[in-house]
């Protein structure tokens, strides 16, 4: 009943909803500050690990694979050439979001922010940096369910939807590794929340532009499955695996990455 229901609203609306899925869950791993004020730094590093494995695993059977079956399909250009450049775009994407806006990764001095400089305080420029994982992760649940609407081949409902479960439960860490390191720096448990809540406020936003783009334009969608794909592996290699190495004991992170990247295989073959 419930599945015939979510069917029925079209590709937007499924977006939208799962990714206020994903914005909901990243909210109740916020929560955590509600109970505790600090987090033990290993268990963050093995929560962002687990949030790396989950998205190289989604990025690829649940956005690369996609894309390289529908430019075989379509035949027009030779297969790599789409998937390649919408790979590259997607990385390159973010590269010029990481240079503009401004933020600050977890564990480092305010010294070291990145972006255009800005008088911004820490704890905003920590939920900018967390902010910059989210939009990839909406695009790519966006993009999965636009695919579905567009019938291609490999695309499935219960596909796009293990998508959106693995990136909400990676989604969970996320949250507490914004919002602990605010309550460790002394900021009230509610503003805490609060902070690390709103990192995920770009997910359906995000999500809408990805379906509705691909809706409307379907010979993009091999670039877009592929964009998504190149902007969560910037992230990780970028932001989560080095985040996650920080301290002196790394395979607690190694551990996170591959228990993530297990599940989210999982999810995307059971299910997709």
């Amino acid at each position: 009943m419930i599945m015939a229901w979510f069917e029925a609203l079209g590709p937007v609306l499924q977006a939208l909803l799962a990714t206020c899925f994903t914005w909901f869950l990243t909210a109740v791993g916020a929560g955590a500050v509600f109970f505790f004020k600090d987090v033990n730094k290993q268990l963050l590093n093995g929560m962002l690990g687990f949030a790396a494995g989950v998205m190289v695993a989604a990025s690829y059977w649940s956005l690369l694979a996609p894309a390289i079956e529908l430019a075989e399909e379509e035949g027009s250009l030779p297969t790599w050439l789409p998937v390649a450049s919408g790979f590259l775009l997607g990385g390159g994407f973010l590269w010029l979001v990481d240079r503009v806006l401004p933020h600050l990764h977890l564990g480092f001095p305010l010294s070291e922010a990145e972006g255009i400089k800005t008088s911004w305080q820490r704890s905003i420029l920590l939920v900018l940096a967390i902010t910059l994982h989210n939009i990839p992760e909406g695009l790519a649940v966006g993009v999965a369910f636009g695919a579905v609407a567009n019938d291609i081949p490999g695309a499935s409902l219960a596909g796009a939807a293990a998508l959106a479960l693995g990136i909400g439960l990676q989604n969970l860490p996320e949250g507490t590794a914004v919002a602990a390191p605010l309550r460790r720096e002394g900021m009230s448990r509610l503003k805490s929340f609060w902070f690390g809540q709103l990192s995920a406020v770009v997910e359906p936003i995000a999500g809408v532009v990805g379906a509705a783009a691909v809706v409307l334009a379907r010979p993009l969608l091999p670039y877009a499955l592929a964009f998504a794909a190149g902007a969560m592996i910037y992230v990780v290699i970028e932001e989560l695996i080095p985040e996650s190495q920080l301290e002196q004991s790394t395979h607690i992170a190694t551990f996170g990455t591959m228990m993530g990247f297990t599940i989210m295989m999982i999810l995307d073959v059971a299910l997709g």
